[in-house]
């Protein structure tokens, strides 16, 4: 079974079993006792394998040779992007990823380079369950995929479609695959590891502090950025509260241009 396939799995069992645990009464995460305890594994998994795994990447591959990572699958990311900006009738910003998926493609080597932004071609990153929420579907509550990190029910279910419009996806045979999502996710990882450790030192509740950035940053992608009115029908998408350094942290994560699964940290804070 491949990487693709066991995570859409993973998903779907960790959904069921978070709808069916025990609730709380925080309307901005209702399954709160589940999600501490998924968070706590994935923060223990990441300390055992995925951070130490990071720092020797970060340490050891030249600084151009990560940039070169970044770039090969944030190129590949932006397939899926101009498919959800079309979705979202955001014609101009679809018509631009689709120019930069060509001209990267081509003159920067198969996406190793990014002459697309020397040349001005703006960067957008979208995703299924922004173009769901654009389309006016909630987000249900807030849930931790193991694994995975951070998410919330819609995000969950648009999670198979993210997976299969990344060109990735489909590369032959699996093992090229697998490695090479593995390389991905050491790479978004490595792109943090100054961000994890600031969270870390600075956050009283670590969980929450994930949780609230987590959930404010979807809402203001969905609405490109726009504030929201706020009413009770908002309690399901978070806080709406200016929290400048968890947005600051997701911004340095995002300027990686990889898309796809990240490491359990890079997801919760992402």
């Amino acid at each position: 079974m491949n990487i693709s396939n066991r995570a859409i799995r993973v998903l779907a069992l960790a959904a069921a079993l978070a709808l069916a645990g025990c609730a709380t009464n925080n309307p901005k995460d209702p399954l709160e006792p589940f999600n501490r305890a998924v968070f706590s594994f994935n923060d223990k998994l990441d300390k055992v394998a995925i951070k130490p795994a990071a720092e020797v990447y970060s340490n050891v591959l030249p600084s151009w040779m990560q940039t070169a990572v970044g770039n090969f699958f944030g190129n590949l990311s932006d397939v899926g992007t101009a498919m959800n900006n079309f979705l979202q009738g955001k014609l101009e910003d679809g018509m631009n990823d689709v120019m930069r998926v060509a001209v990267n493609t081509t003159l920067g080597l198969g996406g190793l380079l990014d002459i697309g932004s020397e040349a001005g071609i703006p960067k957008h990153r979208e995703d299924f369950g922004q173009t769901l929420g654009k389309w006016g579907v909630a987000s249900g509550p807030y849930i931790v995929l193991p694994g995975l990190g951070s998410s919330t029910l819609r995000d969950s279910l648009a999670l198979p479609v993210d997976i299969y419009t990344d060109p990735w996806a489909y590369e032959m045979p699996v093992r090229y695959r697998n490695t090479g999502t593995a390389v991905r996710l050491i790479d978004q990882r490595a792109v943090v590891l100054d961000a994890a450790t600031l969270i870390e030192e600075a956050a009283i509740d670590k969980y929450e502090f994930v949780r609230d950035a987590y959930l404010q940053r979807r809402e203001s992608k969905i609405h490109d950025g726009e504030t929201k009115s706020r009413s009770s029908s908002d309690d399901d998408v978070g806080p709406t509260a200016e929290m400048e350094p968890p947005v600051k942290v997701v911004i340095k994560e995002e300027q990686n241009g990889g898309g796809g699964m990240g490491s359990p940290l890079a997801k919760e804070i992402k």
